[in-house]
């Protein structure tokens, strides 16, 4: 009978300190995404920036067997993939990746 009052006594602070200890987990390890009132956030960070929109065309006669495109908009080989997703993903704990296409 003392060792079932003993864990119901001590099951209260030990759930206590299981949630703090996941909440500081989850604080440090999830990146702050806040961005300022007065820059509005965008998906394109640089690419023809002076473009209304991007826009590429590639004729898939002139494709290899295999292409990837970048979808993170962090390539300095736009529009294919040069590996920046990498990166970013590990910055911003987001999973994106390449469109591959194959023939």
């Amino acid at each position: 009978m003392d060792e079932a009052y003993n864990s119901l006594v001590f099951a209260p602070w030990i759930g206590t300190a299981i949630a703090v200890g996941y909440a500081v987990y989850l604080k440090l390890k999830t990146p702050d995404h806040k961005v300022s009132a007065d820059v509005k956030p965008c998906v394109n960070p640089g690419i023809k920036k002076e473009s209304d929109r991007v826009v590429d065309v590639i004729d898939i006669e002139n494709l290899g067997p295999k292409a990837a495109f970048c979808r993170c908009w962090r390539s300095k080989k736009f529009p294919y993939c040069d590996g920046a997703h990498t990166l970013y993903n590990k910055h911003m704990s987001d999973n994106v990746g390449p469109l591959v296409i194959q023939k």
